[in-house]
């Protein structure tokens, strides 16, 4: 039988900011469907400037375990993008769609059947603070991480 988005929530992930961007909070929430997971993200605090020149940021799965860092990267132990088949960018199995601010707000909904929500649990899910390109490697030319949240 056809199961819906209204399947319980199977693993969510809460964003919190760097201390640059100590506003920025949001969840992340993944639903286990038949072929595939639904990934739902709503993000709050989000800088913005004007519109021709900011509110587009990465968003990907980080294959790190931790949220922790250093003066020059504080989500540093979030490691690279999460890739266990070894796929070049943006075919890494942690790649998501961007987030299109809105005045600070975010939302997005996409469904992937890149992994499963056994397969991502304990891993992180990081906010960058610009566009992915969708070509540089290894990453995307994406800049900063901004935000991130421990997937459990």
């Amino acid at each position: 039988m056809y199961q819906n988005h209204w399947n319980p929530i199977h693993a969510t992930a809460d964003i919190l900011g760097s201390e640059e961007y100590p506003q920025l909070h949001g969840c992340v929430c993944f639903r286990q469907m038949p072929t595939g997971v639904l990934v739902t993200a709503e993000l709050f605090g989000l800088p913005y400037s004007d519109a021709c020149h900011s509110g587009i940021f990465a968003f990907h799965i980080h294959e790190g375990s931790s949220c922790t860092g250093n003066a020059e990267d504080p989500f540093a132990d979030a490691g690279g993008h999460w890739n266990p088949n070894d796929c070049p960018h943006p075919y890494h199995a942690g790649d998501l769609p961007p987030l299109l601010g809105n005045h600070g707000y975010a939302y997005l909904s996409t469904f992937t059947d890149r992994f499963t929500i056994e397969q991502i649990l304990g891993r992180v899910i990081i906010v960058h603070e610009m566009p992915d390109d969708f070509m540089t490697q290894p990453s995307g030319n994406s800049g900063r991480k901004i935000a991130c949240g421990k997937i459990r």
